[in-house]
């Protein structure tokens, strides 16, 4: 098992360890659930233990894939060991279907079909509430180089292919997931965070139902049972 030490960063939904080692850290998936800023928060009993079973079978298969990442192996009900990186203050949210904010925002109805995939970078910067930005802006704030930004874009696309195609094997349609990056000690881009229903929007393929933490945010029912859904289902992919 690995040597966890001193705390490094207490996040909203995970805490990230060091360890005896410099460039691996520990993941540990909490149970708490913070929504439209952190404004509404709430624990959800063994959250924490489903999103790390669900990002671990993700990572897994997307370092199959042949995506550099962070993840290392899964330590325990709640923790994982990564590698360390300096996070990349720009998310990625990869869009195959209008919903959430980007729907409002355009004025249409959750859920419309889309001919393409849409990119959005958003500046992680919470005091400013996460602004959308172009790649021009990343550039000029110093976040990337244009280079980096391709890199960037590359990864997302090939990350969308993989999750769209795992998640349909597990009858579940991949509406919309933000994704982070980060730098490891020897400058290589990779991915990080994690991927769950946390930051997911995950639609029952046969019905339509929603499994994914905007049951939390609209006060819908049976929130934890839909995140052990999608573990459920993914699990099995494994195993058929």
């Amino acid at each position: 098992m690995a040597d966890k030490r001193e705390l490094i960063v207490e996040g909203k939904q995970k805490n990230v360890y060091a360890t005896g080692d410099p460039d691996k850290v520990l993941i540990h998936f909490k149970d708490t659930t913070t929504a439209f800023g952190g404004i509404k928060q709430a624990v959800l009993k063994d959250k924490g233990i489903y999103n790390n079973e669900i990002s671990s079978i993700i990572f897994r298969r997307l370092t199959e894939a042949g995506i550099p990442n962070h993840f290392i192996q899964k330590t325990s009900d709640r923790e994982q060991l990564c590698r360390r990186v300096v996070l990349i203050p720009l998310q990625v949210i990869v869009r195959n279907t209008l919903a959430g904010t980007t729907a409002r925002l355009l004025g249409v109805e959750e859920g419309t079909r889309i001919p393409n995939t849409v990119y959005e970078f958003r500046y992680r910067c919470e005091d400013l509430s996460n602004p959308m930005i172009n790649v021009h802006h990343a550039v000029a704030l110093g976040i990337v180089t244009y280079e980096e930004a391709e890199t960037v874009m590359q990864m997302a696309g090939k990350v969308n292919r993989e999750l769209k195609a795992l998640f349909l094997e597990a009858g579940i349609e991949l509406i919309d997931f933000k994704m982070e990056c980060g730098r490891t000690s020897g400058g290589q881009i990779i991915l990080c965070d994690d991927i769950s229903p946390d930051n997911s929007r995950l639609w029952d393929v046969a019905t339509g139902e929603k499994l994914d933490k905007d049951r939390f945010r609209h006060d819908m029912s049976d929130v934890c049972a839909s995140y052990r859904e999608v573990m459920t289902r993914l699990q099995k992919i494994g195993k058929i």
